[in-house]
């Protein structure tokens, strides 16, 4: 990320912030380059092959529907018209580009050329899409990067403020005293830079958004997906509290939560579906 870590800087016999120590940021480096190698590696979610929606009272059994199927199938020894059965289909779209159907919340992304389940944005600091399978791990990229460069900071400080007080009596190299500057101004700005995107996704969490979404969860009167702030956070970090915050799935919130996944998504039962629809 640029910074320059304390246990990674040495000089000679000088000592100071270059000198090789026990790293007490080991844990947030080691955990910032495994979350990092899962948010790169990680498929963010792509659409199965002639995807179907799955019906919301079919979940459970596994039983999928076309949309000609869930038409003839509702409309078949009822008064309802075929009209009045398709505002209850599941809200599905349908991809041009991909010439596929789309479940809800997924999008086309222009410079992966594919659609990405439940996309919030394509990432070019880890050339990948961000999506429903690989959410978790960029947020623990990003927070596990915040702490490291905080920590750098933190210890630098003391060295960029007394390097000030030896450059007046020319008592240190301008070598060194570039570096420490410069490893100071980087981390900081790191920091100060990764706080305003901690705030912005923390706010997406707790509304159960993504990036893409916010504009259209505007224009809403109520956020359809919004299932409050303690469901919403499980969707994306799961139920394990011990997992939380390492880059990694129980076997069980794999299995049991379906927004994991980025084909199903719960909804609030206060909103209707049909209404929800523009």
């Amino acid at each position: 990320m640029g910074q320059v870590p304390q246990g990674l800087l040495f000089t000679g016999s000088g000592g100071g912030p270059w000198a090789l120590t026990n790293r007490s940021d080991l844990d947030p480096l080691i955990f910032l380059t495994w979350s990092y190698f899962m948010v790169v590696f990680n498929d963010p979610g792509s659409v199965p092959e002639n995807w179907e929606p799955m019906l919301e009272e079919n979940l459970e059994t596994g039983d999928s529907l076309s949309l000609p199927e869930y038409v003839g199938t509702e409309t078949r020894g009822s008064t309802r018209s075929p009209s009045e059965v398709m505002e209850r289909r599941p809200d599905v779209g349908f991809c041009s580009r991909c010439q596929n159907s789309k479940p809800p919340r997924c999008h086309h992304c222009s410079v992966c050329q594919r659609c990405v389940l439940k996309m919030d944005h394509h990432c070019i600091w880890v050339v990948n899409c961000v999506g429903a399978c690989n959410y978790k791990f960029f947020l623990l990229f990003l927070i596990y990067t915040f702490l490291e460069t905080t920590l750098d900071t933190v210890t630098l400080l003391p060295h960029f403020i007394k390097f000030f007080g030896e450059a007046k009596t020319h008592s240190i190299s301008p070598g060194n005293l570039a570096i420490t500057v410069l490893a100071f101004v980087i981390n900081l700005a790191f920091a100060l830079s990764l706080i305003c995107f901690l705030v912005m996704h923390a706010s997406l969490i707790s509304s159960n958004t993504t990036s893409i979404e916010v504009h259209e969860k505007n224009r809403a009167v109520r956020w359809k997906y919004d299932l409050g702030r303690k469901k919403n956070f499980e969707q994306v970090f799961g139920t394990n509290k011990a997992l939380w915050f390492v880059p990694m799935f129980s076997k069980e919130d794999i299995a049991n939560i379906s927004a994991l996944s980025g084909l199903h998504f719960p909804t609030r039962s206060d909103i209707e579906t049909g209404s929800s629809r523009s």
